[in-house]
């Protein structure tokens, strides 16, 4: 459910054809029909587009685009895509979405946008001289920094800090990693802090004596991290046979798995990127690099653990919250070039990279809780299998007409499998 916010009624979004979504969507949104048809597929990205995206092109891939309902994000409603394959993504993080409304929605905010580069210096004749000598210059390497990039320096980006961390005991013997903190504004960062690391070598060669190695951003970018939290009340938690006491206090159980033992927390932090991931793609950012951030930053501690926590305030409602490493822009690299992604972004008024990082957290912790939710009470399988269900038909070999029925029988014999779906139809066409 949702709200047509012309008629204020509710609409049943999820039983709209594709062709209805989009109208609904055309009636809704700030979006042209000409943008809509890029979101839609009819048009967008070209294969000649393509080819000058990566190598060795010879066509382009889809992915289903979904929208996300329901969402309030610091007091904005927000229209979320997302490109993503499996069932019950984007169902489940509207749901809870929905039961977020009545706490006030999603609070959520992102820090600094500061990458890290990380350069690498073996072969010195001693760390810990070396190590005061690049501290000796670091206003000196600061201020060569910001003459890199003066486009970004005009912005009120640029280099932030310069640190220095030892390593007295490594395969290679010691060597020492400078860290170059950069603020990057809008854009995901690779690019200005990757060519900042690269053009300060010589310089730091000349100061300390030793070679520079590797220079490259870190993907931990625990400098760049997004939160968000939200209040779920009691009353909104009870469903079917469950009161809002069993499902709250199987909730935080299910969270306390995953907080101490590192085979559950894998998996738990899975279906946070289940939420999370599919709008890192919609909007051409670079999905992998937020999910190695993300895995890094649960092991932090030296043991993986959970990206969220969920407990309970005085009034007995849920409570839960999400911290994790956020490196998405709004320019640069396929956020500008893909015409989907442009679109995407536009869809969620999205200007700023800390806009677009605050959104993506509230839908993880919205998808974490759905996750939750089902594994607390009635099982995983059900809601997913209802979906999925349809996909076993559709491979099947279902006509159009034929993979509603199928799927539904499929799900009432709870045996959601093609070569059951097979049977069926082969009885059918008999």
């Amino acid at each position: 459910m949702t709200e047509n916010s012309a008629e204020k009624k509710p609409v049943k979004f999820y039983n709209f054809s594709p062709e209805e979504r989009l109208a609904w969507l055309e009636k809704n949104s700030t979006l042209s029909v000409e943008k809509l048809n890029t979101l839609s597929g009819k048009t967008g990205l070209t294969i000649e587009q393509a080819d000058h995206m990566i190598e060795n092109v010879i066509g382009v891939f889809g992915l289903p685009l979904g929208i996300a309902q329901n969402f309030l994000i610091n007091g904005a409603e927000t229209l979320i895509p997302m490109a993503v394959e499996e069932p019950s993504v984007v169902a489940g993080a509207s749901f809870m979405a929905k039961l977020a409304r009545a706490g006030g929605g999603f609070t959520a905010h992102a820090g600094n946008p500061e990458m890290i580069a990380q350069i690498q210096v073996i072969e010195l004749p001693e760390i810990h001289t070396a190590r005061l000598l690049i501290l000796e210059q670091k206003a000196h390497l600061l201020s060569m920094a910001a003459e890199i990039d003066t486009v970004l320096t005009n912005l009120g980006g640029g280099p932030r800090d310069l640190e220095v961390h030892l390593f007295e005991e490594s395969p290679i013997g010691p060597f020492l990693v400078i860290h170059l903190i950069f603020d990057v504004r809008d854009a995901m960062g690779a690019n200005a802090v990757n060519t900042a690391a690269e053009r300060l070598a010589p310089e730091i060669e000349q100061i300390c004596g030793g070679k520079v190695h590797l220079r490259i951003l870190t993907n931990l970018a625990d400098r760049r991290l997004a939160r968000a939290r939200a209040t779920f009340l009691l009353d909104q938690l009870a469903f079917d046979q469950y009161s809002g006491e069993e499902v709250r206090d199987g909730i935080i159980a299910a969270w306390a798995f995953a907080a101490v033992d590192p085979y559950r927390a894998a998996t738990h932090n899975k279906g946070i990127m289940n939420g999370v991931d599919p709008i890192v793609i919609a909007t051409g950012n670079d999905w992998r690099a937020v999910e190695a951030g993300a895995h890094a930053y649960a092991a932090r501690s030296g043991r993986y653990t959970s990206l969220t926590t969920w407990s309970k305030d005085k009034q007995g409602n849920l409570l839960g919250t999400i911290e994790m490493p956020m490196a998405v822009g709004t320019v640069g690299g396929a956020t500008r070039v893909h015409p989907a992604a442009k679109v995407a972004l536009e869809l969620m008024k999205v200007t700023q990279a800390s806009q677009l990082a605050e959104i993506i957290v509230s839908v993880g912790l919205a998808q974490n809780l759905a996750a939750l939710r089902a594994l607390a009470t009635e099982g995983i399988q059900r809601g997913h299998m209802s979906l999925h269900a349809r996909q076993v038909a559709v491979a099947a070999g279902a006509a159009a007409d034929q993979i509603s029925r199928l799927a539904a029988i499929l799900v009432e014999e709870n045996n959601v499998r093609p070569d059951r779906a097979l049977e069926i139809l082969s009885e059918w066409r008999k």
